[in-house]
């Protein structure tokens, strides 16, 4: 008995979320983290990117080298439960095919595993076209209303975490799991009749299970969930139960932030409280106020990850504002860009963008050298 105790003590210990020593250990380690949201431009969506008739490793290849010209070192990249109950082998060949892509191109990308944006009512087998003029008009989450619905589908969604985690919980070739995108977003675009009514009780639930279910395998990479909501993040005790579990569970602590310079600065302030390596995992709004120019060097001066949404402009349509949900870019493209970096043949958008992410790439940590900003 008392042996049995003893191992079962130390598993737990073993499963337990990182201290803050750990976590920034591990973070001393890595280079300067800088990359974007990643889906190649001729997928809608993340089912369309991973199912294996429409998987194409060479255009994955072209556009991460185009990654790795400007100096990035990481993608954030989402998977899907679906592509895991519809052929979970094939999955996991494909997402080491895409591991030995991005290591030729020097990346270790951040993958997620569930996410509440947009279309809640994901199918497997062919997207449809993009909407004409719609940001991310075919985005799915994950995953899903039908299965959040039905608590009895729970097991699976277990068995998919612990399945991709423990599969690759020792790959170096990969940064760390995001386990839920914006967990307690409402979705966005026009699907608000097709999201449950319980669906923040719902994630309120499911979220620390699914932390506890990816750290029962062990893995080397930490685990995160991104703070994304308004309110001062500081105060943990005045967060919703879900951002608590974000803030509590996270091994590293991720945000979001579409906003001017300053509010980017306040967030990072309110986040450096709680001692944990920060990687901003989505940012860049041009036209909002995010961009490169005035954003980036101020997560790089204070050693804070980023990680742009959007890379190359394609079927996502993310050139596009969210407002494009209530007035489609029909007749006209917006005046600059809202998300994404390249054009889809690989020139940048912006030639100086492009030499921003060079310049603070080839730097120390926390170091902006003097051709990263204007004089």
């Amino acid at each position: 008995m008392a042996l049995l105790l003893g191992v079962s003590v130390v598993h737990a210990a073993e499963t337990k979320r990182w201290t803050t020593t750990q976590a920034n250990a591990w973070y001393a380690k890595q280079p300067w983290p800088v990359g974007s949201n990643y889906i190649p431009s001729n997928a809608i969506n993340e089912l369309e990117m991973w199912q294996s008739v429409t998987f194409d490793p060479a255009r994955i290849d072209q556009e991460l080298g185009w990654a790795q010209s400007i100096g990035m070192n990481t993608m954030r990249v989402f998977l899907h439960n679906l592509l895991w109950d519809q052929d979970r082998e094939g999955f996991k060949k494909r997402i080491d095919t895409f591991l030995t892509i991005a290591a030729k191109h020097h990346i270790k990308p951040i993958f997620v595993l569930f996410d509440s944006c947009w279309d809640p009512d994901p199918a497997l087998g062919p997207q449809h076209p993009p909407i004409p003029g719609v940001h991310n008009s075919g985005w799915v989450q994950a995953p899903g209303t039908k299965v959040l619905d039905d608590p009895s589908q729970y097991p699976q969604l277990e068995a998919y975490v612990k399945d991709i985690v423990g599969s690759f919980a020792h790959d170096e070739r990969i940064l760390a799991w995001d386990l839920w995108n914006e967990p307690d977003n409402d979705g966005g675009g026009n699907y608000a009749a097709q999201e449950p009514k319980d669906k923040f009780q719902r994630v309120e639930q499911l979220l620390p299970q699914v932390f506890a279910w990816a750290r029962s395998q062990h893995p080397v990479q930490p685990l995160t969930s991104g703070m994304w909501h308004d309110g001062d993040w500081s105060k943990l005790g005045e967060l919703n139960a879900i951002e608590r579990t974000q803030l509590t569970q996270s091994d590293i602590i991720t945000f979001h932030n579409y906003e001017f310079p300053e509010d980017f600065l306040r967030r990072v302030q309110q986040l450096r409280t709680y001692g944990r390596p920060l990687i901003c995992t989505e940012y860049m709004a041009r036209s909002a106020g995010s961009t490169v120019d005035g954003v980036t060097p101020v997560g790089k001066k204070l050693d804070v990850g980023m990680i742009n949404w959007g890379f190359v402009s394609g079927k996502t349509q993310t050139i596009f504002p969210w407002d494009s949900w209530q007035k489609p870019y029909t007749l006209q493209p917006p005046v600059i860009w809202f998300h994404d970096l390249f054009n889809p043949e690989g020139t940048p958008y912006r030639q100086r963008e492009a030499d921003i992410f060079r310049a603070l790439s080839a730097a120390p940590k926390g170091v902006v050298p003097a051709n990263a900003v204007m004089p």
